[in-house]
């Protein structure tokens, strides 16, 4: 749905954004990554306006980030 607008579930076009945000005590869609609200990592929700269906997607530069506070799982 990020890049090609289109639902993967009932094919609909009309995607909305939701961003990611951080505000006081950590309210909004994040990830803490550190003490503050400034070292959140934020996470933009896309969502299908016909039935529902929502994804959520991390900036490729914030990655990093995650994985040095958060290891990767092994299998």
């Amino acid at each position: 749905m990020k890049n090609k607008h289109i639902c993967p579930k009932c094919g609909s076009h009309e995607i909305i954004l939701v961003p990611g945000k951080s505000d006081l005590y950590g309210i909004g869609n994040n990830i803490q990554v550190g003490m503050s609200i400034f070292s959140a990592v934020l996470v933009d929700r896309f969502v299908c306006c016909s039935c529902g269906y929502s994804e959520e997607w991390i900036n490729k530069e914030d990655i990093a980030v995650l994985k040095a506070k958060y290891p990767p799982v092994e299998s």
